[in-house]
């Protein structure tokens, strides 16, 4: 799934380079990356990963500080979303390439929403209206996020930082083909959807 990630960041034209932020400890990131030489001027992996995907994203930006400038573009995704495509890439940048804040591919949401009374029982039906479901990429200025993630006390993505700061980050239309990895059967999901059976 990284490698196919990675494959997707690279051939974007609108993607200079493509950082990589594992564990310091990972013991995976090099053989994912062995028969993949062709992503090695393009990819640069840093060992600087964290407890939190909020502290995992930080400690990345504080990595590649030297190579990007205040006002330089960072989309920030979750190598568990294995349906990114080129086209999604280009509908973000190009949604959001003179937003003044920045912004995230997401979803509005259609399903019904129930609120558990904590005992798996329908408590509430939630409205949906103006609800979205959050994907990856998200897109901020490299300066700008970097101060709502060191601003931000505990945040499950960088859009909520930067909403923390007052600001309101632009949704842009995602696809449900870019869905998070997070069960077992979002696997064998992943694996149709790489082989262009779904």
């Amino acid at each position: 799934m990284l490698v196919h990630v990675l494959d997707t960041f690279a051939s974007s034209d609108l993607i200079a380079h493509t950082f990589v932020v594992v564990s310091g400890d990972d013991g995976y990131i090099d053989d994912a990356l062995a028969g993949a030489k062709h992503l090695a001027d393009r990819v640069t992996v840093l060992h600087r990963g964290g407890a939190t995907r909020h502290q995992s994203v930080l400690n990345g930006l504080e990595a590649m500080r030297g190579q990007v400038g205040d006002d330089d573009w960072v989309l920030v995704h979750d190598a568990a979303r294995p349906g990114l495509s080129g086209e999604l890439i280009d509908r973000l940048v190009k949604a959001l390439h003179e937003d003044p804040v920045g912004g995230l591919l997401a979803l509005p949401v259609v399903d019904t929403l129930k609120r558990s009374d904590g005992d798996a029982r329908a408590a509430e039906t939630v409205s949906r209206d103006h609800l979205w479901a959050a994907q990856t990429p998200q897109m901020f200025r490299y300066a700008l996020l970097r101060r709502a993630l060191q601003e931000a006390n505990s945040v499950t993505d960088e859009s909520s930082a930067v909403e923390a700061l007052g600001l309101q980050p632009k949704l842009v239309e995602g696809s449900p083909r870019n869905f998070k990895v997070t069960l077992p059967h979002d696997v064998t999901l992943a694996e149709l959807h790489l082989k262009g059976l779904a």
